[in-house]
């Protein structure tokens, strides 16, 4: 395994690829919403990232939850380098800032250089680039309810790794685990999918580091980079992420608490990309 997080490696690449337009570029807008961050550069592009709202129990109160917001009122005109160096500051929700801000720059590269080469780029979930075989043990982390339906429709042997038990229906406790017993059960998965939100919080490297040799595994969801080799690198064949395609409506939907439901489709696009065994 790779000796730096992937978070570090996303961040080192995307910046060592846009060269000098990453120092000249600012944050225009941003927008923590209820259930995504979003951003919109200097240049024009617009990044997401999901909002960790769960991972901030200090949110109780104002003054709490004010040391662990990015200061509002200075967002706007910061540079992008200085916002990403809260990609490792403890505060997630800086943190989610910050990832949004990369995945700006990630679009950025996409819309000076095109799509990476010798990639599999397809449209649309990426739960249809997993190649699936009847009998396959899949470890799901975190409760993705469109998924566990779609896993239980084909009968798929499957496990949720879940911080929160609470967030599952009756019909899906039979399939959860505690995410601490991830060790015992991600190493018998034949297929592995997690969303980025484990880029926030900081368990994904851990998690990929589990990984038995074969398997395929998958990281989906607005907060991933699409970025590829720092994932192959770590074993993932499949990353699930985003475009977005009309950065100014997209941040007035989540200034109005917008989730994905109103964004897919309209103001964001999904991207899978089929990453080779070695990129």
């Amino acid at each position: 395994m790779p000796t730096t997080s992937l978070l570090a490696e996303l961040h080192a690449t995307v910046v060592d690829r846009l060269g000098p337009e990453a120092e000249a570029l600012t944050l225009e807008r941003a927008v923590l919403g209820i259930f995504f961050t979003g951003v919109k550069l200097s240049n024009g592009a617009g990044g997401l990232c999901a909002t960790p709202i769960k991972n901030v129990p200090e949110a109780v109160c104002c003054p709490s939850s004010a040391k662990a917001m990015p200061t509002p009122g200075k967002i706007a005109g910061r540079k992008v380098l200085s916002v990403l160096d809260d990609l490792y500051r403890p505060q997630d929700l800086r943190r989610g800032l910050a990832i949004a801000t990369l995945n700006a720059l990630a679009e950025s590269l996409w819309l000076r250089d095109g799509p990476p080469a010798g990639i599999d780029l397809r449209f649309g979930d990426a739960f249809e680039a997993l190649p699936l075989s009847p009998g396959q043990r899949v470890a799901l982390v975190g409760a993705f309810p469109p998924y566990m339906r779609e896993l239980r429709r084909r009968e798929q042997p499957f496990n949720v790794l879940e911080l929160d038990p609470a967030t599952l229906k009756p019909e899906e406790l039979p399939y959860y685990v505690p995410a601490e017993r991830a060790p015992e059960v991600i190493p018998g998965a034949d297929v592995f999918i997690t969303t980025g939100t484990t880029l926030i919080n900081g368990t994904l490297d851990g998690l990929l580091g589990l990984l038995r040799p074969g398997a395929e595994a998958a990281v989906i969801g607005p907060t991933a980079t699409l970025v590829p080799e720092p994932y192959a690198r770590r074993g993932v064949t499949v990353v699930g992420g985003t475009r977005v395609t009309a950065p100014d409506e997209l941040l007035e939907l989540l200034a109005e608490g917008g989730s994905g439901y109103h964004f897919f489709g309209k103001t964001v696009e999904r991207i899978t990309l089929r990453l080779p065994p070695t990129c």
